[in-house]
């Protein structure tokens, strides 16, 4: 049977984690990016969407952890994958990063800083 993959790049999502309660508070941006392996060959077959992994359906997911306050990235990534493998079980393999975009740090500029994790 064929592997193939679905992505979702650098989804656009504001949310409220971080250490600091202040971030907890106020929010930030964040962009998450998810690639997901699964059996593809009854997709290309069938021209059917139940045979597939459903984009829509795993951005429902994702926003839905996303809601969720986190003091760690780590744990946002986690419960993703969790999430993402409960609902959907034909996962054979995946990468979720999630991307805080101009962390709070005093006295220097960064684009984002992210936790990456791979299955």
């Amino acid at each position: 049977m064929s592997e193939g993959t679905i992505e979702i790049n650098k989804l656009r999502i504001y949310a409220y984690h971080g250490v600091d309660k202040q971030e907890r508070l106020i929010g930030n941006d964040y962009e998450v990016s998810i690639k997901l392996t699964y059996p593809i060959s009854n997709a290309m077959k069938s021209d059917d969407l139940i045979q597939t992994l459903n984009y829509a359906e795993v951005i429902k997911f994702t926003k839905d952890v996303m809601s969720k306050p986190s003091c760690l990235l780590e744990n946002v990534v986690e419960r993703m994958r969790i999430s993402l493998t409960s609902a959907f079980p034909l996962i054979t393999h995946g990468k979720i990063t999630v991307a805080k975009l101009s962390p709070p740090i005093t006295g220097i500029q960064i684009e984002s800083v992210a936790i990456s994790f791979e299955w």
